[in-house]
């Protein structure tokens, strides 16, 4: 189930109750869209195996993928696959942990699997579980950072303005030191 849990940027969310907690994707898409991010869901033009190749994960959201480079302007699109198998599972967790910006507006398609995107938003974080079906698109310079848990299984279609693809501006700031990680808020998911 998605998900959407605010706080205030200084709150101790241990002790403090959240602005904002709803599972309904209405009032999420309606709570991020005021600041500015797309939020929405999407249905495979045909069936999508948990085998499939890049290109076949491609070509059942082309429809889409086609829209939305033709919307904003993205030139490239690819499908990121990550499993707890990974070697490297823990770096590329470390990576994305940190509150950082991007120049080019991050969109992410889920088409499988699950992950926690959190928002530093005028002085809120609004944690946005994700999942199957779920597209999230934040937009560029917004303050965030990405939690796919320490046993992660997504795969994700991704859109690119710039050829380098992923590209974080890291702000220094520790606030995402001061929320829950995807552990924390995974039951959410099973509700």
């Amino acid at each position: 189930m998605s998900f959407l849990t605010v706080y205030a940027d200084h709150a101790d969310y241990q002790q403090e109750a959240p602005l904002v907690d709803t599972q309904d994707a209405s009032a999420i898409q309606a709570y991020l869209a005021e600041h500015g991010i797309d939020f929405t869901r999407w249905q495979a033009s045909q069936p999508v195996h948990a085998d499939a190749t890049q290109a076949e994960i491609l070509a059942a959201y082309d429809q889409e993928v086609q829209a939305l480079k033709q919307a904003q302007g993205f030139t490239t699109a690819d499908v990121i696959h990550l499993t707890s198998a990974h070697p490297e599972k823990q770096a590329l967790r470390q990576k994305f942990l940190a509150e950082h910006i991007h120049s080019e507006d991050e969109v992410r398609f889920f088409v499988s699997g699950r992950g926690l995107f959190c928002l530093h938003l005028e002085g809120k974080v609004a944690l946005v579980g994700c999942e199957r079906h779920d597209l999230i698109s934040v937009p560029a310079s917004a303050k965030h950072w990405f939690d796919m848990g320490a046993e992660p299984e997504f795969t994700c279609v991704r859109l690119f303005t710039n050829p380098e693809g992923w590209v974080a501006q890291f702000t220094g700031d520790k606030i995402a030191e001061k929320f829950p990680r995807f552990e924390q808020v995974a039951a959410k998911f099973a509700s």
